[in-house]
């Protein structure tokens, strides 16, 4: 899906991570979210490869990476472990200093990797999230509505791996379809790749535990930081279509965690550089610096 990428496997402290490598200019890390891969990235970059050195990996316990075990804090599959994994898979790529941009489970990360590697991140996107420790405090009945799956997958093992493997397949496209606002904006390839992971129920474990840590260890972290913030550049989008945006003031609640904010809300659902490619790319050229 990603013609000209190379594909590579870096061995971190924590985990084994698959990616996609081309370009060569400053270097650029995307971030996908849940339930998706690397793959998420398919038509915007090749055209960031054209000004970026574009590293598209999977993230611990997605995709293609490695799902190391866990434990009763769910501290491996922490936003902190994750973020360490990226820091690594940079480091070992030769780049010290870079971008980058995360959706959803990814932009968690990337928030994350802005505050632990502050020295590191030159620029952050976030697509289509406001921060976690926000987010659950103020959950409402809206919040409940449409996220229900951070209730859902944080349930103690294995009733959410149980339910949704016996069906990976009808749940990723339930999944991903509840949350599009476009029609047709997933390529066949992607869903598969999608569905390919899913069908693995290591796949199914892990990205409950990146859920499950959320609820517990990532609030803890964040509860223990409130006097940080992100103080390299800042960009939100959000889909206009979905629900961020309708619960929250996106530039103002990242104003809170952040020191240079700017925002923009595109014309899609959830899933912005699937559902509008287009303006999503457009709007990441314009923040990055190349």
């Amino acid at each position: 899906m990603m013609d000209g990428f190379e594909s590579r496997r870096i061995n971190t402290s924590g985990a084994q991570i698959a990616l996609r490598l081309a370009g060569s200019g400053p270097p650029l890390l995307l971030l996908h979210g849940y339930p998706q891969t690397h793959a998420m990235w398919h038509k915007i970059a090749p055209a960031l490869a054209e000004r970026f050195t574009v590293v598209a990996p999977d993230l611990r316990g997605y995709g293609d990476s490695s799902k190391p075990p866990s434990d009763d804090r769910h501290e491996p599959y922490s936003k902190r472990a994750m973020a360490q994994d990226m820091a690594e898979v940079m480091a070992e790529l030769g780049f010290e200093r870079f971008q980058v941009a995360g959706h959803d489970r990814g932009g968690r990360v990337a928030h994350r990797l802005a505050l632990d590697h502050a020295v590191r991140v030159q620029r952050l996107a976030v697509l289509d999230i406001a921060p976690t420790r926000e987010m659950y405090r103020r959950a409402d009945e809206t919040f409940g509505r449409y996220y229900y799956h951070w209730f859902f997958l944080i349930q103690p093992y294995d009733l959410p791996e149980r339910l949704i493997g016996n069906d990976p397949d009808y749940y990723l496209e339930k999944k991903i379809g509840a949350w599009s606002r476009v029609e047709d904006c997933f390529a066949p390839a992607a869903v598969e790749a999608y569905k390919r992971a899913f069908r693995d129920p290591a796949t199914i474990h892990a990205t409950c535990e990146d859920y499950r840590a959320a609820a517990g260890i990532d609030l803890e972290h964040d509860e223990a930081e409130l006097d940080r913030k992100v103080n390299c550049p800042l960009l939100a989008l959000w889909g206009g279509r979905g629900a961020v945006g309708r619960m929250y003031d996106v530039p103002a609640v990242w104003r809170e965690r952040a020191e240079d904010v700017r925002g923009a809300e595109l014309d899609c659902g959830h899933f912005l550089p699937e559902e509008a490619p287009e303006a999503t790319r457009d709007a990441l050229l314009e923040f990055l610096q190349i």
